[in-house]
């Protein structure tokens, strides 16, 4: 029953994934169990969201060529 949920917001980007969430996260708790499988399918979600959350790393700095002279024997 919650297959077709998950696999729907499996397609979902990080932002919009994330507010899906959080939106159905509040709406558990302000009215009990308005969706049958509710708490089932924020569980999948926020295990999605966990997924697809990536730490932004800067990309390593270019290296400057090393000055001086080679030669192969």
């Amino acid at each position: 029953m919650t297959g077709p949920v998950v696999g729907f917001a499996s397609r979902l980007r990080f932002p919009t994934l994330f507010k899906v969430t959080l939106a159905l996260m509040v709406l558990s708790w302000l009215l009990p169990d308005p969706i049958p499988f509710m708490d089932e399918i924020i569980t999948a979600l926020a295990t999605l969201v966990l997924a697809n959350w990536k730490r932004s790393e800067p990309p390593p700095a270019p290296r400057e060529p090393i000055e001086g002279e080679s030669r192969r024997e």
